[in-house]
């Protein structure tokens, strides 16, 4: 009997009712059941913890709840838990409760840089809009354990609207990633409202949805949200897949939804000690998102946040799983690995040393088989002068869309993009009179 099979019966000896499991695919019956305890977390898998492990961690649970959806639940290898990726994501650690002198309450700084209620504007032209403080689970390395679990609530409209007039008000804002929490932990009716309201300012052009539900929940993309998020194109959808156990028959189809509404899909891992800090696991797992259509966007170094030293590799892991990569697999296959800077330095991108040396007009550099390759530069590079005038610049800029439709000849009379009545030959005498008596 799978571990899936498992959770679903034991859930329906605790329910007292098989009408209960008949819902195991409606997401908010999987909200409602969502496993917050270690008494409950042991009866449904049939693990059982020693008195002294478990009072650990009912102290670490103490300061970092937990929330574990049935589903994510039912992934688990119970046989083997404490090696499994699923159970180390989901399930709490005393090692948690570890806060070393490096470890950051915020180490993003995102609230310094919170001009109101919900928005971090760190980056000229983009803003992270936090419209959800809930999450289906509470993953053990989440960056902003201060926040997810502390006090879970929704913001109302009110505290909507200041965050979406500050966009308004903030011409240079093109691009509003929504996140949290997890956005669509929101109904669909209120998801929407907010992305009308953002369709409605003119100069934000795309909105990217940031969102693990395919990942622990996935019966939460369903026809409905897919439908009311195609009406907000441009619009983007980035997840959180770590391991490739996690992409099942279920994510699948929540993916495949997505993609085939239109959605452009990308993927954010975080690189985990013990879960995932291995380059045949994350090979395999970038493949496996492509095969789903989704695009590998970034890996990322876990964070400095309290209680996640455990997680925590050298960067050098991380060097070591991208050099795995480039050269080895398709490029549409290698994310960008970065370090989202502590005290809100943003990300820095960080890859391997494929410049060996350069000099004035020669680069030397290594492809990863280890091949050494020159490059010649130009002897004589002349960039354009730049005076700053931009609005009277006479260079070949063209920023504008280009035309598809330029009509010549007979093509001009007959089409009705073009005003154009009539065609006089160049040598016409008659146009040249008309010219002289001008």
């Amino acid at each position: 009997m799978n571990s899936d099979v498992n959770i679903k019966n034991r859930m329906t000896d605790l329910a007292g009712s098989k009408e209960k499991t008949a819902n195991w695919r409606d997401w908010r019956w999987q909200i409602k059941n969502t496993v917050r305890d270690i008494k409950t977390f042991e009866k449904l898998t049939g693990i059982s913890f020693p008195p002294k492990k478990r009072e650990e961690l009912e102290k670490t649970l103490e300061k970092f709840p937990m929330a574990v959806t049935p589903y994510y639940l039912s992934l688990i290898e119970t046989e083997d838990y404490e090696n499994d990726p699923i159970f180390m994501q989901a399930f709490p650690s005393e090692r948690e409760l570890d806060i070393i002198k490096d470890d950051m309450n915020d180490p993003l700084s995102e609230d310094l840089d919170s001009p109101v209620e919900g928005i971090t504007h760190r980056y000229p032209d983009r803003v992270l809009f936090m419209v959800s403080n809930v999450c289906a689970m509470y993953c053990r390395h989440c960056t902003r354990k201060r926040r997810v679990g502390d006090c879970e609530y929704i913001p109302d409209r009110n505290e909507i609207s200041k965050g979406i007039d500050y966009i308004n008000n903030n011409p240079q804002i093109r691009d509003v990633l929504l996140s949290g929490g997890d956005p669509l932990m929101l109904e669909n009716d209120y998801l929407e409202w907010i992305l009308s309201e953002l369709s409605d300012i003119r100069h934000v052009e795309i909105v990217r949805v940031g969102s693990r539900m395919p990942v622990v929940l996935p019966f939460r993309v369903d026809r409905e949200l897919v439908e009311m998020l195609g009406q907000y194109q441009p619009l983007w959808f980035n997840t959180h897949f770590n391991h490739p156990r996690e992409i099942t028959e279920s994510s699948s189809e929540a993916l495949r939804k997505l993609a085939d509404g239109g959605i452009p899909l990308g993927n954010q891992s975080v690189l985990l000690a013990g879960v995932n800090d291995c380059p045949r696991i994350m090979k395999s797992l970038f493949h496996k998102l492509l095969i789903n259509r989704v695009r590998p966007y970034y890996m990322y170094q876990c964070d400095l946040s309290e209680g996640l030293s455990h997680f925590r590799t050298p960067i050098g892991k991380g060097i070591e799983i991208i050099e795995s990569l480039r050269g080895h697999t398709s490029g549409l296959a290698v994310p960008t690995y970065v370090v989202d800077a502590p005290g809100g330095g943003g990300k820095i991108p960080l890859a391997p040393n494929y410049i060996v040396s350069w000099s004035a007009n020669k680069v030397v550099m290594r492809n990863y088989e280890g091949v050494l390759c020159t490059y010649k530069e130009p002897d004589s590079y002349e960039p354009y002068f730049c005076d700053r005038k931009c609005d009277k610049c006479n260079l070949s800029l063209k920023l504008d869309d280009a035309s598809e439709i330029k009509a010549i000849g007979i093509e001009k009379l007959l089409c009705d993009h073009d005003g154009t009545i009539s065609l006089y030959p160049e040598d016409n005498e008659r146009m040249e009179r008309r010219d002289d008596q001008g």
